[in-house]
């Protein structure tokens, strides 16, 4: 685990901005922050509590959960749903993107930024409706499925 203040940008600023929101910095705090700033991607809240029980075992659910809304109010997470309606969270999103993902191998991909663009563009031309693409999981199948005809 990382020491208090060892974080590197843009997590070595979360101590402050918990205290300036009424938190303590609680060693399960210290534990969440640590364990996020050293992933990458996506984490589910259920895959994350097990990554913080794996080092402090007293690490609480709730805990878990009311840090990520605040991590999230600060931009360092963006949560999201898979097409299984999972809740998950980005963990510090470069930018924002949506997801594709096969029905018939179960994988999973992000909309690039290219088409990313086009799909918020499209529905904001058409429709005027402006999309959190956060939220966007679009559901197919992927080339290999496709060709193989796996349904």
């Amino acid at each position: 685990m990382f020491a208090t203040g060892s974080f590197a940008e843009p997590w070595s600023s979360v101590r402050q901005r918990l205290r300036d929101r009424g938190l303590r910095w609680t060693p399960q705090r210290r534990t969440v922050v640590s364990v996020l700033a050293a992933t990458r991607g996506h984490v589910t809240g259920a895959e994350l509590v097990e990554r913080c029980r794996a080092v402090d075992p007293s690490t609480i659910p709730s805990t878990v959960y009311r840090t990520l809304d605040v991590l999230e109010e600060i931009g360092l997470v963006r949560h999201g749903h898979g097409a299984d309606g999972r809740e998950e969270f980005h963990v510090r999103p470069e930018e924002e993107h949506g997801h594709l993902h096969c029905a018939g191998c179960g994988g999973r991909w992000e909309i690039g930024a290219e088409p990313a663009a086009a799909i918020v563009e499209l529905l904001r031309v058409s429709d005027g409706f402006a999309v959190d693409l956060s939220h966007v999981t679009v559901v197919g199948r992927c080339p290999a499925c496709t060709r193989a005809g796996t349904s």
